[in-house]
């Protein structure tokens, strides 16, 4: 069994840093794409940029509860499978986009056919012992951090060398690579599922229980804040050099700092979150974050950016596996891909929330001012999970507890 979960775990690892590598890719230059396509006017450049990072997580706000309840009725690894696969399909569509209405119409698709983090999560979550479980969520968060990583940097080479639109073919092949390796060599260890119950259900799960409520809020405030400076980045670089001729190789390389130091330091909170309380953990990624964004308007030049954004990679790798490892240790098995779903979909909701007013925003306002903004939504978020998280303690006694609470952990399977 011990072995069983780990070999689980670093194939899934490898497959999603296969799949990470190939979406990251695409994103730093994508409203350099957007540009190529015809869209040369500033104010309506950023608006299309934010709606078209933003398009894939549309449909996938929708989609990804749907598909994670049907992964606890019929299989999590079926929708792992499913999610890549789409995945390879939908950036195929997009690279044979010929104007932005098509570019966002596909991207959409895309949010429609993958999910594979999602499916990724529950299928990691629920075939791992209780107390490996922290350590599980941030290790296969490190792989997302590596593509981060890897794929900006490669994308913005092969990007400059082969041209936009060529990006996105490399990306559907390595999708198909990586679901591949899931099919031939993951075995779903525990495939406990249940017929009961329909998607709205695990809805009502979700908000009856104070836990699951906040964490759900912070996910989406956390993401949108996050995700907001993604369509802004390159042309943020773009103001700070005065060569262009690599700005696509440029705006890779400094996108991808932040996923160097994500890699070296999910694990680490993984770890911390199976041996401290997570609510801690939360609160100093969260501010750390906070202060990495607002740092960047004080840069003057491309390699001050370095370290800003080494202390913000170091910081965001904890929020999203400390949040997504609390969650988890509120939900029974039985329930792992619907819950972890509708989280994730929010999660989602909040990096289209978050690219999709940041065009707007800046287009009234400034880039820099968007930095700022992100930094102080984190900082007040640190604020709100200190407070409103509570912490679980099975050591202590059911007569000790809060009668609500009691009810609270009574529903999500906490006592079996």
């Amino acid at each position: 069994m011990n072995i069983s979960w780990r070999k689980n775990l670093y194939i899934i690892w490898s497959a999603q840093l296969i799949a990470m590598i190939g979406m990251s890719m695409v994103i730093p230059f994508l409203p350099l794409f957007v540009k190529e396509l015809g869209v040369t006017e500033t104010t309506e450049l950023k608006r299309w940029s934010g709606l078209v990072v933003s398009g894939v997580f549309i449909t996938a706000f929708i989609a990804t509860p749907v598909w994670g309840w049907l992964g606890d009725r019929v299989g999590k690894k079926k929708m792992v499978l499913r999610a890549i696969f789409g995945l390879a399909v939908s950036q195929f569509l997009v690279g044979l986009s010929q104007d932005v209405v098509q570019l966002f119409i596909f991207r959409m698709v895309q949010g429609a056919l993958s999910g594979f983090i999602a499916a990724a999560l529950a299928l990691v979550s629920s075939n791992t012992p209780k107390d490996k479980s922290g350590y599980a969520i941030g290790f296969l968060a490190s792989s997302t951090a590596a593509g981060n990583l890897l794929g900006p940097f490669l994308g913005g080479l092969m990007a400059d060398a082969f041209g936009y639109r060529n990006v996105f073919f490399i990306t559907s092949a390595m999708c198909a690579v990586s679901g591949i390796l899931v099919w031939v060599f993951v075995k779903e260890i525990n495939k406990s599922t249940s017929k009961d119950g329909d998607i709205w259900d695990n809805y009502k799960f979700v908000f009856n229980n104070s836990r699951l409520r906040n964490s759900v809020f912070l996910l989406i405030i956390s993401a949108a804040a996050i995700s907001m400076i993604q369509p802004l980045f390159a042309l943020f670089i773009e103001r700070k050099i005065t060569n262009t001729e690599y700005i696509a190789t440029i705006t890779g390389s400094i996108f991808g700092v932040v996923g160097l130091f994500q890699v070296i330091s999910s694990s680490f909170w993984g770890k911390l979150n199976d041996k401290r309380p997570i609510r801690k953990n939360l609160v100093w990624a969260l501010l750390g974050a906070g202060a990495g964004y607002a740092l960047h308007v004080v840069s003057t030049g491309v390699w001050e950016l370095i370290p800003i954004r080494a202390l913000l990679g170091l910081c965001i790798g904890g929020v999203m596996p400390s949040l997504f490892s609390f969650i988890n240790k509120c939900i029974p098995d039985v329930k792992k891909g619907g819950v972890m779903g509708i989280a994730s979909s929010f999660t989602m909701f909040g990096n289209l929330i978050g690219p999709l007013s940041s065009g707007f925003i800046a287009s009234v306002t400034s880039i820099d001012f968007m930095f700022i903004l992100s930094g102080i939504v984190l900082a007040s978020s640190s604020l709100f999970a200190y407070f409103s998280l509570k912490e679980i303690a099975p050591q202590q006694s059911i007569k000790q507890k809060d009668k609500s609470l009691i009810k609270e952990e009574i529903a999500a399977g906490l006592y079996e």
